[in-house]
């Protein structure tokens, strides 16, 4: 243990990993959320529910499992572990794996900055009876997704309740909070140290801009490869409310925040998506008829103005999507996705054009023949017939112009070579 206060280990501190995997196949573990709290107050997926939208609940609580374990290696004990499948079009197998610990003895920090892999920190924990492989073993493959923009390190959400000694993280008298406090929130949001990743006054200010006073008790602070949550009086150990908000961390709050997960590999699918529409030209219209499928799904499903009736699960949802740029990167989807569909109009109605031209060119010369006869009264067989090849033989006189090629280059959806002349 450290002789240092701002590093020694904090009365409560807990940590949740979230990494991507893909399902072997439905697991044998309880269905739902991992329950955290008391059997008189049980947080399960009934009770944390009422926190969300419809929707949002069934695809935060629809397709997850969770199974108990204690495994101790170190400094870290497993208390649980989930997955929440988030199957895509093109990747039906992909779920996030959640592993919970319990941090003791060491400064959380420290455990932090392992599982970051930064340059001078410990071991990474996660190894030995602790590898996420081991742990999902026959139930996920933990290897790393080749889907575009896979997470591509463990996302961590840590909880550090201060104990007296903290005061660096503590409220003044006057009720203040010490710039300090924010400093070690981006530390623990960000898994590293102003050693690792020094900060200039200017960035400082806008980490307390970004940060989210849950409580006078609690700040949050959400980034793009990890969350922290910070007590701001000293833990006074069982029965405290820390107790209550460290549950509330890894419940409704971690939810948001895996909800947030879930629309940005939905959303990185669709980019995958709107990437490949012009692969090949035969099969245009299915493929933008079936990216829009796709994106009115997870309009209707992922992606609600009204997520979460709790306000800072609320606030930690729009700060994940702000991390990742979530909302303007659907913007641009659906943006370009109407251009597609435009084309695709735009095609259609050329076709659409195209086909009554060839009708005109083939009609006219033949109606024109069989009227002729018709008012003559001739009905003799080989002036049928003589009649039937001029029309054939204007018809393809006509395809030979400009506008019959136009004509026929419209009916087969595919614009002429070269340059027009007149």
């Amino acid at each position: 243990m450290s002789d240092d206060p701002v590093e020694a280990p904090g009365a409560r501190q807990a940590v949740s990993v979230v990494i991507p995997v893909l399902l072997d196949g439905e697991p044998d573990w309880e269905r739902g959320p991992l329950p955290f709290g008391t059997e008189e107050r049980r947080w399960d997926a009934e009770r944390r529910g009422q926190y969300y939208a419809p929707a949002a609940a069934r695809a935060l609580y629809g397709r997850r499992w969770h199974r108990r374990a204690s495994v101790t290696e170190g400094p870290l004990t497993l208390e649980g572990l989930e997955l929440l499948r988030v199957a895509t079009p093109k990747e039906p197998r992909h779920a996030l794996g959640v592993l919970h610990f319990a941090v003791r003895d060491v400064p959380l920090p420290a455990v932090l900055r392992g599982i970051g892999h930064r340059a001078g920190a410990g071991p990474d924990p996660l190894t030995g009876a602790l590898d996420p492989a081991v742990l999902f073993g026959g139930v996920a493959d933990t290897a790393p997704p080749r889907a575009p923009f896979a997470l591509a390190r463990p996302y961590t959400v840590a909880f550090f309740s201060p104990g007296a000694t903290h005061t660096a993280v503590l409220r003044e008298a006057d009720g203040r909070l010490p710039v300090s406090a924010d400093r070690r929130l981006r530390e623990l949001a960000w898994r590293s140290t102003e050693a690792d990743n020094p900060s200039p006054p200017e960035r400082v200010e806008g980490i307390s801009a970004e940060a989210i006073r849950i409580s006078a008790d609690w700040s949050a602070l959400v980034g793009r490869h990890g969350a922290a949550f910070l007590g701001h009086r000293p833990d006074q150990g069982p029965g405290d409310f820390y107790e209550f908000a460290a549950v509330q961390a890894r419940a409704v709050y971690l939810d948001a925040l895996l909800l947030g997960m879930v629309q940005r590999d939905h959303l990185d699918a669709l980019t995958d998506e709107l990437s490949q529409v012009f692969d090949s030209t035969p099969g245009l219209a299915r493929r933008v008829s079936a990216l829009e499928r796709h994106i009115a799904v997870f309009r209707s499903t992922c992606w609600r103005r009204h997520q979460t009736v709790h306000g800072p699960a609320d606030g930690l949802l729009r700060a994940f999507q702000a991390q990742h740029r979530l909302p303007e990167l659907f913007t641009d989807i659906l943006a370009e996705a109407a251009d597609y569909s435009r084309i695709v109009q735009t095609r259609e109605s050329r076709q659409i054009a195209g086909a009554l031209g060839v009708l005109t060119v083939l009609g006219l010369p033949l109606g024109t023949a069989l009227s002729v006869l018709q008012v003559l009264g001739d009905e003799n067989p080989w002036h049928l017939l003589i009649a039937l090849t001029g029309a054939l033989a204007a018809t393809a006189a006509a395809l030979t112009t400009r506008y019959g090629r136009l004509v026929v280059a419209s009916l087969r959806g595919t614009p002429r070579r070269g340059r027009e002349r007149d």
